[in-house]
């Protein structure tokens, strides 16, 4: 097949990591004789210092006009006075709106050859396979109005009936081919927009009878997601809610680095890693490519339904590890200490693409 796929390194270590998922996007398009055509874009504080925007027009262009898009990261610091717009973050949330992403997903599956990189014991962790399912184009990250004013800063959050319910159904019909079970985080002992979430999710739960269901307040998720986290299949929530579970949650695989992300829902499917942009190890060649390197497998499965070939990136990237390759991140592997070091980032996204020339088990 031949696919164009927009490609936006953004800020810090996006432009490292992106390089390496990029290499492996090569090697599985040469492995299965697919033509993927990728274009590159400026967004966040990189566009900002070129086009004096976060978004420019042409990145615009370039991401509706594609089949797919592949982001680094976004955000530098020295950005961050609310006082001084452009933010390089609003370039995020504008490509977001753009595409119509309304439904973001991030996968947690603890790999066996790395359970002692948790701080978690071992028997808490071992089985994790959870999904959470973030809606992601509402909620307090859009509302408004919004602002910095006579010594009082506010925000508002906002959620209506259709936001929830197009994202619940999503969350549901993701459950049903995994283990049949969604459970929504809401704060609807405090917040009104809680409320109506968990009275939508409620109906939206009676279309799907074969998944259980149940709603639960975002405390306890965060407590549970430490204590209990092999409970989860499809955890579904909010903007706010899902983008720090979501960090929370990448304790049990170890890293940050380790977690891919896809947004779905709109025009052209979006995905990223979940870290950040980490400008102070940008250019230092110590970051986790993982993550972004399992986004590109999870573009091949949503965005163009190569599910085969998904696998294999997902195959070779736990076989990369079994061998006993670590980047910094990552506590050394105890079975392999002849390995000495950590892999580079540039490191870790060769071996992946050796591991990918490997035949897959029968």
């Amino acid at each position: 097949m031949k696919a164009r796929i927009a490609v936006l390194p953004g800020d810090g270590i996006g432009v490292e990591v992106l390089r390496e998922a990029r290499k492996v996007l090569e090697e599985i398009g040469r492995e299965f004789h697919h033509e993927f055509e990728t274009v590159e874009g400026d967004i966040g504080a990189a566009a900002i210092t070129r086009h004096g925007e976060a978004l420019p027009e042409r990145t615009r262009e370039i991401c509706i006009s594609a089949q797919a898009v592949l982001l680094g990261a976004v955000g530098l610091p020295t950005s961050d006075n609310p006082d001084s717009p452009p933010r390089p973050e609003t370039g995020l949330l504008e490509l977001r709106s753009l595409l119509g992403n309304y439904a973001n997903l991030r996968p947690v599956t603890v790999k066996e050859s790395l359970i002692d990189s948790s701080p978690l014991r071992p028997e808490r962790i071992r089985g994790v396979d959870l999904l959470i399912v973030r809606e992601l184009l509402g909620g307090i990250y859009f509302g408004l109005p919004r602002g910095i004013k006579n010594g009082a800063a506010y925000n508002t959050e906002v959620y209506s009936e259709e936001q929830v319910r197009r994202v619940a159904r999503i969350a549901f019909t993701l459950a049903g081919k995994r283990r049949k079970k969604v459970v929504s985080v809401d704060k609807a002992n405090v917040l009104e927009t809680s409320i109506l979430w968990r009275r939508v999710c409620e109906i939206v739960s009676l279309e799907f009878p074969d998944v259980g269901f149940e709603s639960i307040y975002v405390d306890n998720c965060a407590m549970q997601l430490v204590s209990d986290p092999r409970k989860f299949d499809v955890i579904l929530t909010n903007n706010l809610f899902g983008d720090i579970l979501s960090d929370e949650a990448a304790v049990l695989e170890g890293s940050l680095g380790m977690l891919p992300s896809a947004s779905i829902g709109g025009v052209v499917g979006l995905y990223e890693p979940v870290h950040g942009s980490a400008p102070d190890i940008a250019g230092r060649q110590i970051a986790n490519p993982i993550g972004a390197i399992l986004s590109v497998a999870m573009m091949l499965e949503h965005s163009f339904y190569l599910t085969t070939e998904a696998v294999s990136i997902q195959r070779a990237v736990v076989r990369t590890l079994e061998q006993g390759y670590r980047t910094a991140d990552l506590k050394p592997d105890p079975s392999k200490k002849e390995l000495g070091r950590p892999v580079s980032t540039s490191e870790m996204g060769a071996l992946v693409c050796e591991s990918l020339k490997m035949p897959d088990p029968v």
